[in-house]
């Protein structure tokens, strides 16, 4: 009631005594002293940045207190005609602004944002009839190439996201306003990639934006969110930054805000995760990029929310877009996303597991995603256990009772235990045979026992209208355990000892669609051997103490403990599993059976009892991991503890397998059960090894490949060592090379913007600069060139092709826009360097590519000696980079300028490999060279291509040149006689530094720096045969100088013609001049400087620069 143009204003607003009234924290405050403690459920302290209050007299007298837009109820009945509003910016709040009504259904979104963190129930309505749907927040219909919009663009999806992880890139169909949020929930992940959900935003308009595959590959304009990291364009700004999305799972929610300073802030689960980057523009749109394993996500917003969908995958795995939200409000119910460290939730919500079952057998407890309904009903199936444990699941109710819109225990408020046993209030659950209300048994003998439950067995809950709980066994009510519960209810399943996965049920036993099998058991779905096919066999390079029998399918050590390491014959293919069954056991010794991965190559193991270690954990010559025990190691150093199953427990009749699964994961095998993930980042090309170590004597290979099987996988026998020189059979090197040149061609996978023709022997890019990415057919055989030749330039763009080798098999790869986006087992020369992985390995290799022109053959070729060889023209460029994986597939970026090759059939050839040396068509001796000038013996442009097109250098000289004032008469106009010494040129045609010519031969170096334009010569030179005969050098002048020459045929003034032929008096048959007695003084004869080389003729006291 003061008036404020008379008031001495107080320290704070509290302390005024008279005619004042304030809402502080959740209460009111009549003259300084509280007059309602509990006003409403919101508390002024807990607002943040964005959140709006107000207060309002009514006609009564009434005063009203709002919050984002809602009344929160009568704080005093009456006050004075005449009041002034008081804003007291007190503790933490520093600014605040006067906002009108036209913001209201901001207030109103933000309002049901901090609604839903304290009751998933509350805030969901539909907009007011004011806010248009063009305003409402929604994805652009313009997404990545895998991607799709539905739900009237509320929902986006990968449909196919088991086979692609990529390009599925979605935006914000409007620019986000200042202190508006952009959140998404997480509705479907898969279990196949690394990697999950990317938020963020930029300032390039969805509408005119060519989609990247991923958002972090743009390189302008945007921030993004990405693990637990911030990158800005590309580059990481923060390393450690909030909550890890990278950890999500179905149900979390992400969200971004640009606040009116231009800060930007992620939320994770409606937490703000801080300050990410600053200075970001008004104008951005919101980015979400399902990348990895999150597979849908949907816009939160003020419209009713849909459900998680329900639909399992279907049998391809994949996502349909039509069967998305056809739930009922039945069967909505979900695992809680907060659960106990060792829980996992997948499934889209509907399916549980225990990780690492055989070490942990605890801290697994999971909630419903909301409270049960009266008489609802709560069934899981048992899918998985496992037989380590005694015990079995607990199933429990948890109490939350309704004062104040705040429950005393929720899924939010529950520090998790390691079992429910351990909660002292509100719980109710059954434990065996035992009911037990907060950790006190109620009582024993109960109809059912859990811990007799096996795999396939349903059980369920349901709180009756009477206050009575009910539990089910397959659909057999068992009877009242308990009764007088209050009416709101969290179901909660304790995965504890056997019990390792459940299900929630939906009237039938749902589909497991969970693509990580890693806790399967014997019990439920045991994982066989693969299909029949050729039997694995080991290696015959093996421990001194081991022999093979049984055509190397059995491994026996004959004495001692250790000594005992074998390999696999043929590295492991994706997903294919290693397997062996131990024959025999020795008691006597300590320590059992080793195995695991390694990138050594039996091959490379010498013959020497040396050869391999005594002990799989002293092998570190190469990268290796294995299991030992219950303890996982890398090179002998100790990654993981208590690691499923301990080896040592093995005995005769146990089956212990090793897989090397697509993920790059080592996955170890007992009995057909999946022990889970043992090691990430495993090479590409591996061996399974083992190692008959201390108790395991002998064991025998179980497992099968499904490929056949070649004579050249076979072991070698004493009869096999050696072949006739005159058997007419191909070696199997040959073999292979025959069979690629017959299948040569381009795979039908590549870039979007590729067209194959001419039976896959051409690849054109229709469209763009990028998307241009193909890949060969069949992998390249070790020592075969495959050569392309560059058919069409496009000078419109920039830069041009590159090329290389990738380990994957290109069939179903993802290419990206470029190649030099490939990010694993990649070797890319690009322009003049290479790159492995997208990391610079090596600089000026070869002839700069941008600058190669239409008509040029570039090959590939992979040496005996895992190498990687750049042919251009058919000149070898030397070694670009080593350990090449076999098997490997060319690679070729038809980026930029390049816009058509075509394989060149006939000159894909096998090149050989004695002494290691390799040689081509294009090997010549260095004198038999001329300068560039013999056709037949150095390589020129085709005579239909210009160089001048492509090379800038040469352009440039060609420009100086015709501002000399020099006759065309004098000039040759072949362009095989004009040649550009450029680096990028002379690397181009393979150029040695020297050369020799000359009667005897002599030295001279090629004018690197420089550009050649040929002079037309006297016939008479070819008779004389002065390209043999005579040596090469140069000489140096002033440009003022060249006209005078040119026209008299003399390099100075007085000196002989350079054109002249005819002979001296006393010349010898070697070309030179002996002087003669009464020849001129030496005083008086003009000399002419020459020189070999133009590092001296070229110098400025000779040839003076110009500019």
């Amino acid at each position: 009631m003061h008036n404020p143009n008379n008031l001495d204003y107080p320290a704070t607003m509290t302390n005024l005594r008279s005619g004042t009234i304030m809402m502080s924290g959740c209460g009111i405050l009549t003259n300084g002293k509280g007059t309602r403690r509990e006003y409403c459920e919101f508390s002024l302290d807990e607002l943040q940045e964005g959140d709006h209050i107000g207060l309002m007299r009514k006609s009564s007298g009434a005063l009203h207190f709002y919050i984002n837009g809602i009344d929160q109820g009568v704080a005093a009945t009456q006050t004075l005609p005449t009041v002034y509003g008081v804003v007291d910016l007190y503790g933490m709040a520093v600014k605040v602004t006067i906002v009108h009504n036209h913001n209201h259904s901001d207030r109103l979104r933000r309002n049901n944002a901090i609604m839903r963190a304290l009751s998933p129930d509350v805030g969901r309505r539909v907009f007011d009839s004011g806010v248009t749907e063009l305003e409402r927040l929604l994805f652009h219909p313009n997404c990545g190439q895998k991607a799709a919009i539905v739900s009237d663009g509320r929902t986006a999806l990968r449909p196919h996201a088991t086979d692609d992880f990529n390009h599925g890139v979605v935006l914000s169909n409007r620019s986000l306003r200042s202190n508006e949020i952009f959140q998404v929930r997480i509705d479907k992940m898969v279990d196949k990639w690394a990697g999950s959900i990317e938020i963020g935003v930029t300032t390039h308009n969805p509408a005119y934006l060519q989609l990247p595959s991923t958002m972090t590959n743009l390189r302008s304009g945007t921030w993004m969110m990405t693990g637990n990291g911030v990158m800005h364009n590309g580059t990481t700004i923060l390393d450690e930054y909030g909550h890890n999305l990278d950890r999500l799972k179905a149900g979390d929610t992400v969200g971004v805000m640009r606040k009116e300073d231009g800060s930007l802030h992620f939320f994770v689960n409606n937490v703000d995760q801080g300050l990410a980057a600053s200075n970001v523009p008004s104008s951005v749109y919101a980015v979400v990029d399902l990348y990895g394993q999150a597979a849908q996500a949907t816009i939160i917003d003020d419209i009713d929310l849909p459900p998680l969908p329900d639909e399992p995958l279907d049998g391809n795995n994949q996502l349909s877009p039509c069967s998305l939200f056809s739930l009922t409000p039945s069967n909505d119910l979900r695992f809680h996303h907060l659960h106990g460290n060792n829980a996992v939730i997948t499934n889209g919500g509907r399916t549980a597991f225990r990780q690492n079952c055989r070490s942990e057998f605890n801290d697994a407890i999971v909630m419903s995603s909301r409270a049960l309904r009266e008489g609802e009903m709560f069934e899981i199936l048992i899918q998985k256990m496992v037989d380590r444990w005694s015990g079995s699941i607990e199933a429990v109710n948890i109490e939350t009772p309704p004062y104040l819109g705040v429950t005393a225990i929720r899924p939010e408020d529950l520090e998790f235990p390691s079992t429910m046993t351990d909660i002292d209030y509100d719980t109710w659950m059954l434990s065996g045979t035992a009911i037990m209300q907060d950790g006190n048994t109620m009582c024993n003998n109960y109809g059912c026992d859990l811990d007799s439950l096996t795999t396939g067995s349903r059980i369920g809950m349901m709180r009756n209208l009477n206050g009575d709980l009910h539990y089910y066994i397959n659909g057999v009510d068992q009877g009242v355990a308990c009764s007088g519960l209050p009416p709101e209810l969290y179901a909660v399943v304790d995965l504890y000892g056997q019990c390792v996965q459940v299900s929630i049920t939906s009237g039938s036993p749902p589909v497991d669609n969970s693509l990580s099998l890693s806790n399967a058991t014997e019990k439920s779905f045991p994982i066989h051997s693969p299909v029949p096919g050729i039997t694995h066999r080991f290696h015959s390079n093996c421990g001194k103490n081991v022999a093979l029998q049984n055509d190397g399918c059995r491994a026996v050590r004959i004495h001692g403990f250790s000594h005992g390491v074998v390999l696999s014959m043929k590295e492991l293919r994706s997903d294919e599993i290693f397997e062996v069954k131990i024959d025999e056991i020795d008691e006597q010794w300590s320590g059992s059976l080793h195995m695991g991965l390694t990138t050594l190559q039996p091959l490379d193991i010498t013959c020497t009892s040396s050869g391999l270690p005594s002990s799989l954990l002293e092998l570190r010559s190469k990268v290796s991991w294995l299991v030992s025990g219950s303890e996982v190691r890398r090179n002998g150093t100790l990654q993981k503890q208590n690691y499923g199953f301990s080896m040592e427990r093995l005995t005769v009749g146990n089956r212990v397998g090793v897989k090397h699964a697509s993920d790059d994961t080592m996955h170890i095998f007992v009995d057909g059960e999946d022990m889970g993930v043992a090691a990430a980042g495993i090479a590409k090309n591996v061996f399974a090894v083992v190692d008959l170590y201390g108790k395991v004597v002998s064991v025998s290979i179980v497992s099968s490949s499904a490929l056949e099987e070649t004579e050249s996988t076979k072991p070698p026998s004493m009869s096999s060592e050696s072949c006739s020189e005159e058997e007419e059979e191909l070696s199997p090197c040959e073999n292979e090379a025959s069979v690629f040149l017959a299948t040569v061609e381009f795979m039908e996978n590549h870039g979007r913007n590729i067209l194959l023709s001419n039976n896959g022997h051409t690849a054109t890019r229709v469209a763009s600069y990028n998307q241009g990415v193909v890949a060969s057919a069949q992998p390249l055989p070790r020592q075969l060139l495959f050569q392309i030749q560059i058919d069409r330039l496009n000078s419109q763009w920039t830069s041009s092709l590159s090329l290389g080798v990738i380990g994957n098999s290109p069939e179903r790869f993802n290419f990206p826009g470029t190649a030099s986006s490939i990010k694993r087992s990649a070797w890319l020369i690009q322009r003049d360097s290479v790159f492995h992985n997208s990391l610079k390995i090596c600089d000026n290799y070869g002839p700069n590519l941008d600058t190669c022109p239409e008509g040029t053959v570039l090959g590939l070729l992979v040496d005996n000696t895992h190498g990687l060889h750049l042919f251009v023209n058919g000149m070898d460029q030397g070694v670009a980079a080593q350990d090449i994986p076999n098997p490997c597939y060319v690679v070729i970026d038809l980026y930029g300028q390049c816009e058509q090759v075509t394989i060149v059939t006939n000159d894909v050839m096998a090149i050989g490999s004695d002494g290691g040396h390799l040689h081509c068509q294009g090997d010549v001796e260095k004198a038999d060279v001329v300068d560039g000038i013999k056709e037949n013996l150095c390589w020129t442009p085709p005579p239909e291509v210009n160089p001048m097109k492509t090379c800038e250098y040469q352009a440039l000289c060609a420009r100086f040149k015709e501002l000399l004032p020099l006759p065309d008469g004098y000039f040759d106009d072949e362009l095989k006689c004009n040649l550009c010494y450029c680096e990028s040129c002379h690397k181009l045609r393979g150029d040695e530094a020297y050369y020799k010519r000359g009667d005897p031969p002599k030295d001279y170096a090629l004018p690197f720096g420089w550009c050649r334009f040929a002079l037309r010569l006297n016939p008479r030179c070819e008779v004389a045969n002065v390209y043999k005969k005579w040596h090469t050098a140069y000489h140096g002048t002033c440009v003022g100088s060249l006209r005078r020459a040119l026209d008299h045929g003399e390099l100075v003034s007085g000196s002989a013609s350079i054109f002249c032929t005819k002979q001296a008096k006393a010349e010898l048959q070697n070309g030179y001049n002996d002087p003669e007695e009464n020849s001129v003084q030496e005083k008086d004869i003009v000399k002419v400087s020459l020189s070999p080389t133009m590092r001296y003729v070229g110098q400025d006291r000779f040839c003076p620069k110009i500019r």
